[in-house]
């Protein structure tokens, strides 16, 4: 492609969900119940984990983590559809284009290396409690956390360069609500056989790793738990990693459907639908999936009712 032909882009047009007015107004309203919840959980679970005393572990330390990933990837895409779907200019600056595109891609990666690194802290502390807090202390903890943060950081830089390097030569509109990489592949007059490539390459291994972290993990936890002489220690110690392997399926099921399946069947209303779901859905599911399922959590709201009544 001859860079002389690629125009210098101030914006692109995001073209969102539907150009139904009636849909877009109840779309919003749906949306907007959606996005404060997760603003509402999310920044709670953040909140009670850091004033009980008691869930001052590992576990709930990569906890508020995740919950914080949560907040970051649904807060780039969240407030600027919600915009959109009432607004009647849809333009998105170059730079806010690859901002939001960096933080969704920065930020999935860290909830994919946070639920590995929970199915390894789930291990530990299953097969060897009495080593456990050796073997996942502060410093560990924050050695796993910085690692993710920074492959995490390369990744996402390394696609979101490479997304915005291209050659957008033609239309300006990103038939999305955000920008994600597909459609804006789709929009490029370059070759993107290299950028698809490296997304499959990086993203699969990211991917791959994960998950087999996780069944690699489980397969040890399993084995430690029919160890177990209690059926009640065996049910104990299984209820406490299914809130986890619910947030792994959902959140690996999701990502594997969206970027690794065959182009032949890609569509970009399905797309939009698929978005929709691991950029907004899961972020609202995964402190309800912690909490309701969870003892400690239920316990840690308990008490902290009981402090606020005692303080009123």
């Amino acid at each position: 492609m001859d860079k002389e032909n690629c125009s210098s882009l101030p914006e692109f047009f995001l073209l969102g969900i539907t150009s139904n007015y009636d849909m877009k107004i109840v779309l919003f309203m749906v949306f907007l119940l959606v996005y404060l919840s997760i603003l509402l959980e999310n920044v709670g679970m953040i909140t009670l984990i850091r004033m009980d005393s008691q869930l001052h572990t590992p576990m709930y330390f990569f906890l508020s983590h995740l919950s914080f990933s949560d907040l970051c990837y649904s807060t780039a895409v969240g407030p600027r559809m919600l915009v959109d779907l009432v607004a009647k200019k849809h333009s998105i600056p170059f730079i806010g284009c690859f901002l939001q595109l960096l933080f969704v891609c920065v930020f999935i990666d860290v909830e994919c290396m946070l639920l590995a690194v929970m199915a390894f802290d789930r291990y530990k502390a299953i097969s060897n409690p009495l080593l456990y807090a050796v073997d996942m202390s502060t410093k560990v903890c924050y050695q796993f956390l910085t690692l993710i943060y920074m492959a995490s950081a390369a990744d996402g830089l390394i696609h979101t360069t490479l997304a915005f390097s291209l050659c957008f030569c033609g239309s300006t509109e990103i038939n999305h609500f955000f920008c994600d990489l597909p459609p804006l592949y789709l929009l490029s007059c370059s070759d993107t056989q290299t950028n698809e490539l490296v997304v499959f390459t990086l993203f699969g291994f990211i991917e791959l790793s994960t998950i087999l972290s996780v069944l690699v993990s489980y397969c040890y936890i399993i084995s430690s738990v029919l160890k177990i002489s209690s059926s009640g220690g065996r049910f104990k110690a299984f209820s406490t990693c299914a809130s986890h392997l619910t947030a792994v399926g959902i959140l690996q099921g999701t990502t594997l459907f969206m970027y690794f399946r065959p182009s032949s069947a890609y569509s970009l209303d399905q797309d939009k639908m698929t978005s929709v779901f691991y950029l907004l859905i899961i972020p609202m599911m995964n402190p309800l999936i912690y909490s309701l399922r969870n003892k400690d959590v239920k316990e840690a709201l308990i008490r902290l009712r009981g402090s606020f009544n005692i303080n009123v």
